[in-house]
Formats: C-alpha cells, structure tokens, sequence
C-alpha cells in the first residue's frame, strides 16, 4: 500500500469516528448549538446574565445548557464539515484511477469529472464551515434579548 493510500484511508477513518463522536454527543446533551442560541436577561441593575440553548430532535424545543457544553457543540458541528469534505475528497482521490478509466469514452473526461467534482466538494466544505463560524462568533458577540424569539 502506497503512502497515499494509507493517508486517505486515515482521513476516511478519522472522519468517520469524529462524525459517531458528534453523534453519540448529540444524543447524550440532547442537541446542537447551530440549531440554538445564545440569550442576553438585562437584571434591573443592569447586569448581562447570557442563557446558553440548545435545540434537540427529540426534546422539539429549546433547552439551556452551559456555556461549555454550547462552545463545544458548536465547534463539533463546525468540525463536520471540514471532516467530511475530506473524507470525500480522499475517498475520490482513491477512487480516481478507476474513475478515470470507465469515462475514457464518455461526454465528460474521467480527470475532468473529478476536478468538477472535487471543487464541488471543496467549495460546498469550506462555504458551509464559513457559514457556521460565523453563526457561532455572531451567537457569541451579539445574542438575542431573552424572551424574543
């Protein structure tokens, strides 16, 4: 086995036991902080008391965790799509060979199908981490007031 070859299958395996730790964490807190959200109570004398919540499938609602408990499901969520964008481009560059090879006679060359193809991966991993970094740093520095919906 080539050194490519092993790195891509490590990736894949990586990948995959970061996407059942998401799970079996989502199971045990309950939810996923990108479904959630984080809240401001004003007190009468002013103080800025932040409510931590998270949205669960089988609770159907909101309900408050800790800060720590919402940074770490945040970053874990974040941590998806990077992961499984390269789990997919590894399992495409081992599988490029083969690809190359049935496409020889085809509309779209087999090298030109992967490039679309890997880009496609790519831009799709990298637009929708952006986007969830930016909920989160938006969650963080700006939260609703409490009680708004």
């Amino acid at each position: 086995m080539d050194r490519r070859t092993k790195i891509c299958i490590w990736i894949i395996v990586l990948g995959l036991v970061n996407f059942l730790v998401f799970t079996m964490a989502y199971m045990i807190i309950g939810g996923d902080a990108m479904k959630g959200d984080i809240r401001v109570e004003i007190t009468d004398q002013g103080q800025r008391i932040l409510h931590y919540f998270l949205v669960g499938e089988g609770r159907g609602r909101r309900f408050e965790v800790s800060r720590g408990v919402w940074i770490y499901s945040a970053i874990h969520s974040i941590s998806l799509w990077i992961t499984m964008g390269a789990v997919m481009l590894s399992m495409l560059t081992l599988a490029k060979d083969r690809i190359v090879a049935s496409m020889r006679t085809s509309i779209i060359r087999g090298r030109t199908f992967i490039t679309v193809l890997a880009t496609l991966v790519t831009l799709i991993s990298v637009v929708f981490t952006i986007w969830f970094v930016a909920y989160m740093i938006r969650q963080l520095v700006h939260p609703a007031p409490l009680g708004v919906s």
